[in-house]
């Protein structure tokens, strides 16, 4: 073999490369085509936010629970609140404004009434196509 002709040979790429390369867009095309088509787009955009929250519980009369967005993404007004589960509950409270890290709300039981144990307070963002619980707090047993 001659090196000089290695160099200067005008051959184009082998047709084996050139029907890796067609397949390998074709698939690429399909998959973008489907992605589409079954609206997993829409699935995507349409995600929880992720954000950190902790609670701070005061039994004593009237009693709350305070929760505080501590980190994460800022949650727009109207997508979040605040509800707890028992007998003695208010059912909901919004969070008032923007979520956004260092803000808190409270929510707390029905005039007259205390905490229970198992009682559970939770932090639902809801965007009107979905919603998640982004965070839950059980009630210790000392709440009474």
């Amino acid at each position: 073999m001659n090196l000089k002709e290695l160099f200067t040979e005008d051959r184009g790429v082998s047709p084996v490369i050139g029907v890796i390369l067609m397949v390998a867009i074709t698939v690429i095309l399909a998959a973008v085509i489907g992605a589409f088509v079954l609206g997993l787009g829409d699935q995507a955009s349409n995600t929880a936010p992720q954000a950190s929250f902790s609670f701070d519980y005061n039994n004593s009369d009237p009693g709350n629970v305070t929760v505080t967005h501590d980190g994460g993404d800022t949650i727009p007004d109207g997508e979040l609140r605040l509800t707890a589960t028992g007998d003695d509950w208010d059912n909901a409270r919004d969070w008032d404004g923007d979520a956004s890290a260092g803000s808190s709300e409270y929510i707390d039981p029905d005039d007259d009434e205390s905490y229970a144990e198992g009682d559970t307070v939770r932090v639902i963002w809801d965007s009107g196509d979905s919603s998640n619980t982004l965070r839950s707090f059980d009630i210790p047993n000392d709440a009474e």
